[in-house]
């Protein structure tokens, strides 16, 4: 059930996005993660990011996407509450203004690198400009589109900035991921940035697994097998956007190519424009009619793997000391 609230808090408003105080025509977008009680206060040992790293996310996100914002008319905030121990973040809008909550509590989750923050942010700044699906018509692209168009372009945006050459990431690359970059970009940088944002995923993907208390560890070679019946807004489950993430790395559309606010398929990779893989994963996207047989998912892209390359990394192995260092 979507929820309504009464005014705009610190807090985050999960669900749909919905009008509040109608005077000001304020909107507030559900937050990254579903509503959670996690709390992570500055000075807990063995967190993430420091301030200093969170604030270089922003700075990049606000270089990029603040002239792209004053194209379209609009103002482009970021709040950056360091302080707030939120798990989470949110985007909401109010007027000509394009905001951005992103919560100190997330970033110094002991799983976030600076890629995974940034994949965070994209995901934030992909509500304001992320194309059709929408929330039921609504200003706001839905989740997993958020999800979808953070890898697809802002994530190659981002990473194509020299001020994100130094972020911190994993440390050792996905051996699945390695091999479906290399198959589907033959040119070296272009795979490289590939298996880059997709293995971004991996750093938030542990963050819902430590939030949801799963026991099972999403991997590149293991896609959900749901197949929903209607495109669905909420929040996808731990695997499926972990296959959201993947497939978008893997969508060869051009950053160029725009994203459409009613057409779906502009900017993106569909079977209809005769894409076999970077489409959108089955598990919360229904395809328009004649699309819905085309069960192609990352299974499809990732080949039999030789013996002597190692199946993809869980979860838990990445987390290991030093394996959240700068590269």
């Amino acid at each position: 059930m979507r929820r309504l609230a009464g005014m705009v808090s610190a807090g985050l408003l999960l669900g749909l996005c919905l009008a509040v105080q109608p005077q000001r025509a304020v909107q507030v977008c559900s937050g990254f993660l579903p509503e959670n009680d996690m709390k992570i206060p500055i000075g807990i040992k063995g967190s993430g990011l420091t301030e200093a790293q969170y604030n270089e996310v922003m700075d990049r996100l606000e270089e990029i996407y603040a002239p792209i914002v004053k194209a379209k008319g609009g103002v482009l905030r970021i709040n950056r509450m360091w302080e707030d121990s939120t798990v989470n973040s949110s985007a909401q809008r109010q007027g000509k203004y394009y905001i951005l909550n992103m919560y100190g509590g997330l970033a110094r989750h002991p799983a976030i690198t600076q890629d995974g923050e940034t994949l965070v942010a994209c995901h934030e700044m992909m509500h304001h400009l992320g194309g059709a699906p929408k929330i039921e018509d609504m200003w706001a692209t839905n989740e997993g589109q958020s999800d979808y168009a953070a890898n697809l372009k802002c994530m190659r945006l981002m990473f194509s900035s020299p001020g994100t050459r130094d972020f911190t990431r994993m440390a050792a690359p996905d051996p699945v991921a390695q091999k479906a970059c290399k198959q589907v970009y033959k040119e070296q940088q272009a795979a490289a940035l590939c298996l880059r944002v997709a293995t971004a995923g991996l750093s938030v993907t542990a963050l819902f697994k430590a939030m949801h208390q799963e026991t099972k560890d999403p991997t590149f070679e293991t896609p959900d097998p749901a197949v929903v019946e209607e495109t669905s807004d909420d929040h996808p489950g731990t695997q499926c956007r972990l296959d959201t993430y993947f497939q978008s790395a893997l969508c060869t559309q051009p950053v160029s190519k725009g994203l459409s606010d009613s057409d779906p398929a502009k900017g993106t990779c569909t079977a209809s424009q005769g894409y076999k893989v970077g489409l959108r994963p089955l598990c919360w996207y229904k395809p328009p009619t004649g699309e819905s047989l085309q069960l192609l998912s990352r299974a499809s892209v990732a080949p039999q793997l030789d013996e002597s390359v190692s199946k993809s990394r869980t979860l838990s192995s990445l987390q290991g000391a030093g394996l959240w260092q700068g590269l």
